[in-house]
């Protein structure tokens, strides 16, 4: 049996897989955690994997590694390579004027959207680079190099003994590399921090990079959405929701999109193609709270959820308790619409903190089938689609059939799946573990609609989004 690992380092943790390489069937793994906050040193992301690394045995006989990290935080290195300061993480807001003042000074969404496929939003690279320039200019002086979370570790894993490296897919969420031309924009590395710095190369999707000091290959890495989609086996036609701390929703794609609003992110993927994606900051953390506040357990309140009608008797909840990024509201808070009398009932506001959730997710499906066709199936995944309620209210939420994985670490999978790739030449078949199948009624399309409708008028109405029909 020929052995390869994936890392999946994540906002909270960081888990290794050891895969079978023809199958993808895990063998072994290990987990240690990451320091809470926005703004964590990068160097805590290395101790942590060589804490889960130290998992007696875990690493025997394992042949190729690649590491799906956590998108668009900036790692600052200085001229001897050191961290500069700790690293500012995608769910890290404080640079959200600057990403409007970025978005305006080089004349709007669609000169972002086509120079690089991607508006700017607080959560991007490039938005922190401005952010570092203006509050701490000294700081900034010191700055070398640039590189990100996946970019780090794979620098660590090969002992430092090549220059740091990247791929196309993790570069295309810094807001100053073009995926479709595969260059870096320097000019919007100036203009954002007012001076060129060096950046890593972009190596080819089953590149081996170099090998750790104990002889293991190591293959590129990429973004734990890119690592997702090839952990998933990700089609074009279908789209992956995953519900978890956050929650994304992406496809694949032969051609780049344009799309100027900020909603879809033109990322590439982890194949040579690309992954349109959107992201929202609140996920399962909405349902912990929603069950916080009724005094019931999750299990209660799936229970509870699934005893209201669809469209939870008109009550309306805007799931913005953590601002939001799709779309782009990051000073925004939640909001409970549509009280009254019969609709303050405990099931109905246990619905709707679903619906709210899985609403916003199918907003930018919508806007995703708008600018890459026809999406006519959902696989769902992340820690909350284990929970029977979401996946049955999902169906009136997307109208669309859903598939929910078993629980499985997709990223780390992934990230295994491009190392056998990298390994072999050939990128594997392995089985995505499918736990259900979860087809919708007339009925569920018809409330699918109908929600869509009241929730994009609220928006509308509380927020000045522009609404759109289905």
């Amino acid at each position: 049996m020929t052995l390869v690992a994936g890392v999946d380092s994540s906002t909270q943790s960081v888990k290794i897989v050891v895969c079978d390489a023809e199958t993808g069937e895990v063998v072994r793994s290990g987990r240690a955690s990451h320091p809470e906050g926005t703004e964590v040193s990068a160097a805590a992301w290395w101790d942590a994997y060589r804490k889960a690394a130290s998992t007696p045995g875990l690493l025997e006989d394992v042949e190729a590694i690649a590491v799906g990290g956590q998108q668009h935080g900036m790692v600052t290195l200085d001229e001897q390579g050191g961290l500069v300061r700790d690293a500012l993480l995608w769910n890290d807001t404080r640079s959200a004027q600057d990403a409007r003042d970025l978005v305006d000074e080089l004349g709007g969404g669609q000169a972002w959207a086509d120079a690089v496929g991607t508006v700017p939003l607080a959560s991007m690279t490039v938005t922190k680079l401005r952010w570092l320039a203006r509050a701490e200019p000294e700081t900034a002086k010191r700055v070398a190099s640039v590189i990100l979370p996946h970019d780090y570790l794979t620098w660590e894993l090969g002992g430092r003994s090549f220059a740091p490296v990247t791929d196309r897919g993790d570069a295309s969420g810094t807001c100053y590399y073009d995926a479709s031309d595969g260059e870096y924009r320097d000019d919007l590395v100036q203009r954002a921090l007012g001076r060129s710095v060096e950046l890593p190369r972009v190596a080819s999707p089953a590149e081996i990079v170099g090998h750790t000091p104990d002889g293991i290959a190591i293959a590129a890495g990429t973004g734990d959405n890119m690592a997702a989609g090839l952990g998933l086996g990700l089609e074009s036609g279908s789209a992956v929701v995953s519900l978890g701390t956050s929650g994304t929703a992406f496809t694949r794609s032969t051609t780049p999109t344009h799309e100027p609003s900020g909603t879809v992110a033109g990322f590439a993927d982890a194949t040579g193609e690309f992954l349109p994606l959107v992201c929202t900051l609140n996920g399962a953390r909405n349902l912990v709270a929603t069950a916080e506040v009724l005094g019931v357990s999750l299990d209660e309140l799936a229970r509870l959820a699934l005893s209201a009608p669809a469209g939870s008797g008109g009550l309306v909840f805007l799931p913005f308790l953590e601002g939001e990024r799709t779309p782009s509201l990051p000073e925004a808070t939640g909001e409970l619409v549509g009280l009254t009398l019969s609709s303050m009932k405990p099931a109905n506001l246990a619905r709707a903190a679903i619906e709210g959730v899985l609403w916003s997710l199918a907003y930018g499906v919508d806007v995703l089938r708008q600018q890459t066709g026809e999406i006519s199936a959902i696989t769902l995944t992340g820690g909350a689609s284990q929970s029977e309620a979401v996946r049955r209210i999902a169906t009136s939420v997307f109208g669309l059939p859903v598939v929910v994985t078993e629980a499985f670490e997709s990223v780390a999978v992934g990230a295994a799946r491009q190392a056998a790739w990298a390994l072999s030449g050939e990128l594997p078949e392995w089985r995505v573990p499918v736990a259900g199948r979860y087809d919708p009624t007339d009925a569920d399309v018809t409330a699918a609609d109908a929600l869509m409708a009241r929730y994009t008028e609220v928006l509308h109405d509380h927020f000045e989004v522009p609404s759109f029909a289905r």
